[in-house]
C-alpha cells in the first residue's frame, strides 16, 4: 500500500511516498480501515517539520477518516462498509484527562493515517457524522474536537455569551461555528480584511484586524459595552495572551489551545487574578467529546469549511501551504 513516511531529519523535503506492507487483517477487538483522507493541524507541521520528535520512517497524521472492510472477533459497534473517523488520544474514552503526553498519538508516537489501510482496536475510531464526505469527517478529530471542548465542555458556553476568536484556522472556525450554532455572539480576528470578511460571512457579529488595531484586546472590551467576552479561544499563545486577558470580563474564561506566537512570554498574571479569569491549558479531547460533537453536528447540520485538497503524494505541497498562512479553514489530503 501507499503511505507517507518521515526520514529524519524530519522535514517536508524528508516526507517520502513509499510502498509498505498492507497491515494484517484484524485481531479480536480490532478493525481494519481503508483511510480515505486526512487534514493538516498545527500539531502535523510540528512533527513533520522536526519541533517535534519522531522515530525514522514515522507515518504522520493525526487525524483519518474511511470505511471498514474488515472486522475482528468480538467488535460490536462496527460493520463492514460503516464509515469511521479516528480519535487523537488513542488512551482516552471519557473522563478526565490522564495525560497529555503524545506518545499513543497516531501520527506522533504511532503511526498515523497518511496512508491508505489500518488496522486497529475499534475503540480508536467513531462514526463518522451522517451526510459527511471523508474530507469533511476528516477535520473532526483535533480541530472539531478541540474547537468543542474549548466552548462547550470547559468552558459550558451558554446562549448569548460573548466569544471571541484568533485568526481563521481550523480550531477558530470550528469554534465560529458552534458559538453560533448555540446562540452566542461572535468577535474574530484576523490580519486580513479578507479572511475577516469571510468570517462575517459565516456569522461573526464583530471582526477586529489586529495589525491594524493592535490594543484588540481593549477593542473586544468595548464591543461588549465595556464588560469584556465570557471565552477567548486563545491560539496565539505568548504574544497574544495578555491581550485576551485584556479582553476577558470578570470570572470569564480563556482556553489556551495554541503556542503559535511563542512557547513563553510575560503574563498580566495580577490582571488574570483580580479578574478572576479562568484559564484552562488543553490539548484536543476525549472519545467522548468526539461523539457528543457528532451528535451536535447531525442536530444543527453544521459542516466543517474546507480549503483546498491535496493528494497523498503531494503532502508536502499541503503543509507548505499550511505555513504560507494563506488558507482559511481546513487543509485536507484526499487519500
Amino acid at each position: 500500500m501507499k503511505a507517507i513516511q518521515i526520514k529524519l531529519p524530519a522535514s517536508l523535503e524528508n516526507l517520502m511516498l513509499v510502498d509498505v506492507p498492507e497491515p494484517p487483517e484484524p485481531g479480536p477487538g480490532e478493525i481494519k480501515v481503508r483511510i480515505r483522507a486526512s487534514s493538516l493541524n498545527f500539531h502535523d507541521f510540528g512533527v513533520v517539520t522536526g519541533v517535534l520528535a519522531c522515530a525514522d520512517g514515522r507515518i504522520p497524521m493525526s487525524d483519518g477518516a474511511g470505511d471498514v472492510v474488515a472486522i475482528g472477533a468480538g467488535v460490536s459497534d462496527y460493520k463492514v462498509g460503516d464509515k469511521v473517523v479516528s480519535t487523537f488520544f488513542t488512551d482516552w474514552p471519557d473522563g478526565k484527562p490522564t495525560t497529555t503526553a503524545f506518545t499513543r498519538v497516531p501520527g506522533d508516537g504511532l503511526d498515523g493515517y497518511a496512508r491508505e489501510y489500518v488496522t486497529a482496536p475499534e475503540s480508536w475510531f467513531t462514526p463518522m457524522p451522517k451526510g459527511y464526505s471523508y474530507a469533511e469527517a476528516a477535520t473532526l478529530t483535533c480541530a472539531g474536537v478541540t474547537a468543542w471542548r474549548a466552548l462547550v465542555v470547559d468552558g459550558q458556553m451558554k446562549a448569548g455569551a460573548n466569544v471571541l476568536v484568533q485568526g481563521t484556522g481550523g480550531v477558530s472556525v470550528f469554534a465560529l461555528q458552534i458559538a453560533k450554532a448555540m446562540g452566542a455572539r461572535v468577535i474574530a480576528t484576523s490580519s486580513s480584511n479578507e479572511k475577516l470578511a469571510r468570517m462575517k460571512a459565516l456569522g461573526a457579529d464583530e471582526v477586529i484586524n489586529y495589525v491594524e488595531v493592535p490594543e484588540w484586546g481593549a477593542k473586544a472590551r468595548d464591543l461588549t459595552n465595556g464588560e469584556g467576552v465570557d471565552h477567548v479561544v486563545e491560539v496565539g499563545g505568548a504574544g497574544t495572551l495578555n491581550q485576551s486577558i485584556i479582553a476577558t470580563k470578570t470570572g470569564g474564561h480563556i482556553a489556551m489551545i495554541g503556542v503559535l506566537t511563542g512557547r513563553a512570554g510575560p503574563v498580566m498574571t495580577a490582571m488574570l487574578m483580580v479578574k478572576q479569569i479562568r484559564l484552562i491549558g488543553m490539548v484536543v479531547g476525549s472519545r467522548q467529546h468526539q461523539l457528543d460533537m457528532i451528535r451536535a453536528v447531525e442536530a444543527t447540520g453544521m459542516k466543517p469549511v474546507l480549503d483546498k485538497s491535496f493528494p497523498l503524494a503531494n503532502l508536502a505541497d499541503a503543509f507548505r501551504h499550511q505555513a504560507a498562512n494563506a488558507h482559511f479553514g481546513k487543509i485536507v489530503v484526499e487519500i
